[in-house]
């Protein structure tokens, strides 16, 4: 059978954002845009996820009519932006921070459309049990931690670390579902569920 044609521009090169939207049944046009991502001085992370989903729906929208999906997801602990490990000790180090506490997820996603630009934000507490210095080093030869926020994936083998979740499990993942499906349909986007208002943002 043919591939069902692309209903919204995916502005991200995340399979895991591709996965997670085709499991609702939407399929995507992958744009990935290319957008500086460092932090602006004192920006607080929630304004930083806010603004680069924004930033990327924008980028995305300019390079075709469908409506654009961009999102950011950022892992902060101790008011720290935790981005993906610049090497092997880089990401030893994030997990020895997150080790036995508990930290956030934040998630943004923006869509443009006929609506304009929408966008909400969603936080999500993790708690990691203790991590060993032998299961650190287990994981990253793995490979799995070198390209991931925090340097865990929690639909992945890093979930054996994950004691506790508080929130949305495919926000931490890198869309929350929910909440972006309420996006698409304000902005005409067929899905196979009922429409339903788009909820306040946290």
């Amino acid at each position: 059978m043919p591939a069902a044609s692309p209903l919204i521009c995916l502005a991200s090169a995340s399979p895991r954002r591709r996965e997670l939207l085709a499991s609702i049944d939407v399929p995507v046009e992958v744009r990935p845009v290319d957008i500086d991502e460092t932090p602006r001085p004192g920006e607080a992370a929630e304004a930083y996820v806010l603004r680069l989903a924004e930033e990327k729906a924008r980028a995305g929208a300019a390079l075709g009519a469908l409506p654009t999906l961009g999102a950011d997801t950022a892992v902060v602990c101790d008011a720290r932006i935790l981005g993906k490990p610049r090497d092997r000790d880089h990401a030893a180090a994030m997990l020895r921070a997150l080790s036995g506490r508990c930290h956030q997820v934040l998630t943004a996603v923006a869509v443009t459309g006929p609506a304009g630009l929408l966008s909400t934000r969603v936080v999500s507490r993790v708690t990691m049990g203790e991590i060993a210095e032998e299961e650190i080093a287990a994981y990253w030869a793995t490979g799995e931690p070198a390209d991931k926020a925090g340097g865990y994936a929690i639909q992945g083998r890093g979930a054996v670390f994950v004691a506790r979740l508080e929130g949305s499990h495919s926000a931490v993942v890198g869309l929350p579902l929910y909440e972006t499906a309420a996006l698409l349909s304000r902005q005409g986007v067929p899905l196979w569920n009922r429409s339903r208002p788009a909820p306040a943002m946290s």
